[in-house]
């Protein structure tokens, strides 16, 4: 049997687990409109664009970030701003912010992504610097440092008849990769995911982490009458797609991702959208200000700096990832 990489980026401490049947447990919000924004990775004008857009809903909407807002926000001014905004709304812990805990350096786990051993050995050690300077800068805010602190690992919502978990990773660790594209794509996984739903008591689950979008339905019985929903929004703060001329609007496709699932269709652009347990779903673009965040990004870090080398190229030109593997079924 192979051994379990427990180098720091890779692996996933005890803490991060609940399980799924914490989920069912979880107290229930309600809302009309409930936007989603993963990843938002410490972009200002993306959180701009999110909020304006939730402001120019027809009913109001809660927002609820669920994890790693923090990452390029290195500088005090920037750190500050994102963080004030944020615990005005919803929040989650992401393993980013999971791992400003002091306590946590008992513990070598750098920056908690339990990234899987196909991802680039470069990329994890980057992602620990980044991270250890990021955290520098949040022990230089302690009264937003305990706020985050405080946040949980997980929330529940009721949208219409929808009942939606709200996760970091997956249904079982806050850093767990099992909500990843190919992951969900991978038929091995099934049973585990016909589990989880039934575990949480839920019949969406929207989450984040991996930095790639998904939406995927899967039938919980074999007549195929129960259904259970993933949405992945990859990233709210950087590009999730590779350029499309067969897209509108495929010439801009330098923007973020939030889930949208509300009681009326969305007043927005969508990627995707369907109904289900009298919710529509979406995931919506955030299309922000993407000049502007390249130079906030670059007064951070500077050609040469570890953010640079993994990020930089993505944030400029987007991905390798095709629109049309975001939704399959």
């Amino acid at each position: 049997m192979a051994e379990t990489n427990t180098s720091p980026g890779r692996v996933c401490p005890l803490r991060y687990r609940y399980g799924a049947r914490a989920l069912a447990a979880a107290p229930t919000k309600t809302a009309e409109t409930l936007y989603v924004i993963g990843g938002l990775y410490g972009n200002v004008p993306a959180l701009d664009t999110v909020e304006a857009m939730a402001n120019a809903e027809p009913a109001s909407a809660t927002l609820c970030f669920n994890g790693d807002f923090n990452w390029f926000n290195i500088s005090d001014a920037s750190f500050a701003e994102i963080n004030t905004r944020v615990l005005q709304h919803d929040a989650i812990l992401g393993n980013v912010e999971a791992e400003f805990d002091p306590e946590s350096a008992n513990e070598d786990v750098g920056c908690g992504c339990a990234y899987p051993d196909n991802v680039d050995a470069g990329i994890v050690e980057r992602s620990n610097q980044i991270h250890a300077q990021l955290k520098a800068t949040a022990r230089r805010h302690p009264a937003l440092a305990a706020q985050i602190a405080a946040l949980p690992m997980f929330a529940r919502y009721q949208v219409g008849e929808c009942r939606i978990a709200v996760v970091h990773g997956d249904a079982d660790s806050l850093a767990g990769w099992r909500f990843d594209v190919d992951s969900l794509d991978n038929s091995n996984e099934l049973p585990w995911l016909q589990s989880v739903f039934g575990d949480a008591q839920v019949d969406l689950f929207a989450s984040t982490h991996t930095c790639l979008p998904a939406m995927r339905r899967f039938a919980l019985k074999a007549n195929g009458e129960a259904l259970g929903y993933i949405v992945n929004n990859g990233a709210a703060g950087m590009p999730n797609f590779t350029h499309d001329s067969t897209y509108p609007n495929a010439s801009s496709h330098l923007f973020g991702l939030c889930t949208r699932i509300s009681t009326s269709p969305s007043p927005h652009e969508t990627i995707d959208e369907f109904q289900h347990s009298g919710a529509y779903v979406a995931l919506l673009p955030i299309r922000y200000d993407n000049a502007l965040w390249k130079a906030q990004f670059l007064k951070q870090w500077p050609d040469g700096s570890a953010a640079h080398e993994s990020y930089f190229q993505r944030i400029s030109a987007g991905t390798n990832f095709a629109r049309r593997r975001a939704h399959v079924w």
